[in-house]
């Protein structure tokens, strides 16, 4: 290895071990979900990602995320058994006004899809993708308002209790590693990462890609 290349690989553990050390915290640990494979922190990590694809702010969403669970939303019973405007409430308390009412009826539409579905319970909707990430996506995408953005956002979150699907790195997050001046390839990243949740690892990367003030501070630590 060429000094050039040894220099550079110092540079970006360094650039990567501040960035997870700074910004490493998953939105779902942000939304205080203690993610795990049972059915109520997954359905609420659902909902977490549906509500980050929006266009809006990640912090609005992740407000909104804590305003649902607080109103008792937390699974697809309560979400569908609710009225229409106690979510458009509940996502006005979070913050999520621009998009409350629409978002209010795909979210009582998608509960009772996942009901009829998969009885309420996303691991089921895991059991049939079979370990194919893309055909999870196509199914998470048949509820509303979960587009190809709110399907990655939930791969992203979850694969550290769904393995099968990591280490995923969306587009997103790779935009966040470029901006770093960090390598574009996952299996880079991870390797940067050393033993960093891949969850922890594609959400630094993302916060990086949304903030530039997240790239100014790790890039200024190892300058």
């Amino acid at each position: 290895m060429t000094d050039s290349k040894r220099n550079g690989t110092k540079r970006n553990k360094e650039v990567m071990g501040e960035l997870l050390r700074r910004h490493g915290q998953t939105y779902a640990a942000e939304a205080h979900i203690h993610l795990k494979d049972t059915p109520q922190p997954l359905y609420r990590t659902l909902v977490l990602a549906h509500l980050l694809s929006g266009r809006i702010r990640a912090s609005v969403a992740v407000s909104t995320s804590r305003a649902l669970h607080e109103a008792g939303l937390r699974n697809p019973k309560r979400m569908t058994e609710a009225t229409w405007q106690e979510r458009v409430d509940a996502l006005g308390r979070g913050g999520y006004r621009r998009y409350d009412e629409r978002t209010a009826t795909q979210l009582g539409e998608g509960g009772r899809i996942l009901i009829d579905h998969w009885g309420g319970d996303l691991r089921r909707l895991r059991q049939q993708a079979d370990d194919d990430a893309d055909e999870l996506r196509r199914l998470l995408r048949e509820l509303p308002g979960v587009g190809p953005l709110g399907a990655d956002i939930f791969l992203r979150e979850v694969q550290d209790v769904w393995p099968e699907f990591g280490p995923f790195v969306d587009s997103k997050a790779l935009q966040g590693a470029e901006r770093l001046g960090l390598p574009q390839r996952t299996s880079d990243l991870v390797r940067l990462a050393d033993e960093a949740p891949n969850a922890q690892l594609a959400s630094a990367l993302v916060r990086a890609a949304l903030d530039k003030e997240v790239v100014a501070d790790c890039l200024n630590r190892v300058a």
